[in-house]
């Protein structure tokens, strides 16, 4: 059963808006300034948006040989925590690969200190080679290696400690002290449409993430994903409703001409969400309607400007 109090099902910012809504913040677009992104946070909370995301990832190669790199995830969640008040913070998602799941736990239960209960752990196993090769990360059995670290991520935040020798990770008595302020430690997050990784982590986590690539970027997309998010519950005898469902959709705003990601290959064939205010209110309506609780807004262009100009679309969500 999930901990108390789990994942926010509700917005922090308007009682009657019907799906919590977040952004996510740039990743590798273009290079973006702290004092840039201090900004985009700023008016993040000022508009009413539920959370903010950040990518975990290390470096992209891409096909003409050129590399981008964004910053360190966990770095910038803790600045952010520190200067939001109100808003949801989780990296979108983090790779097990990247860190000792210990180390991981320590660091997810030092984020739930800063932002006062605000944090939320995703996780993932990771897919890019090539940020692998360069961290000298092993890029084989990657379900086989997030199964154990999650055991041991998982227990440590909600028990405190753990004693595991595992094929792939050891923690020997390991103890979480100290203990951030939310009971049973942060909501975790599984990013994946994988039945494997959703039958090692749907028993356990409180909410469920599905990339705008997996989904096509349409309702029915979302609705096709979740039925192996139904499949996983159905075996864990949970309820349908246990698990909050929450999708990245890609949302293009003026002066949008594609946004450039790691996993631009997969995303460039994506069409996406535009329109008018009342356009793009609509279709978030309709992700509601099919029982997603929350979207992370990918932003094109991801800027300032964009996020203030989200405060009429939510205005008519919260009408």
């Amino acid at each position: 059963m999930p901990h108390e109090p789990g994942y926010p099902h509700r917005s922090t910012a308007s009682p009657h808006r019907p799906l919590r809504v977040g952004v996510q913040l740039p990743e590798v677009e273009r290079d973006v300034r702290w004092p840039a992104l201090l900004d985009m946070a700023r008016r993040a909370e000022d508009v009413g948006l539920d959370s903010l995301w950040v990518g975990d990832h290390l470096l992209y190669r891409f096909d003409d040989g050129s590399t981008r790199g964004p910053w360190e995830a966990w770095t910038l969640l803790a600045a952010l925590a520190g200067v939001t008040s109100r808003v949801t913070l989780g990296p979108l998602v983090a790779a097990t690969a990247f860190r000792s799941p210990f180390l991981l736990a320590k660091q997810a239960s030092t984020l739930d200190e800063i932002s006062d209960g605000r944090f939320v752990l995703a996780l993932g196993a990771g897919w890019n080679p090539v940020e692998f090769a360069a961290l000298g990360a092993p890029f084989d059995h990657r379900i086989a290696r997030f199964e154990e670290a999650f055991t041991i991520i998982r227990t440590l935040l909600r028990d405190g400690r753990v004693d595991l020798v595992g094929r792939y990770y050891t923690a020997r008595d390991a103890e979480l002290v100290p203990r951030g302020p939310t009971p049973g430690g942060p909501p975790l997050m599984v990013g994946s449409i994988g039945p494997r990784m959703l039958a090692a982590t749907v028993p356990h986590v409180d909410a469920w993430n599905a990339w705008y690539a997996d989904t096509g970027n349409t309702v029915a997309g979302a609705v096709a994903a979740g039925t192996s998010l139904d499949a996983a519950l159905q075996a864990a005898a949970r309820p349908a409703d246990e698990v909050a469902r929450t999708v990245a959709v890609l949302v293009q705003l003026p002066g949008g001409s594609g946004r450039t990601m790691g996993d631009t290959a997969e995303s460039q064939h994506v069409a996406p969400l535009t329109g008018s205010a009342e356009q793009i209110a609509a279709g978030l309506r309709g992700y509601a309607a099919a029982g997603i609780t929350e979207v992370q807004l990918v932003l094109d262009p991801i800027t300032a400007e964009s996020i203030q100009a989200l405060a009429p679309v939510l205005a008519l969500l919260d009408s």
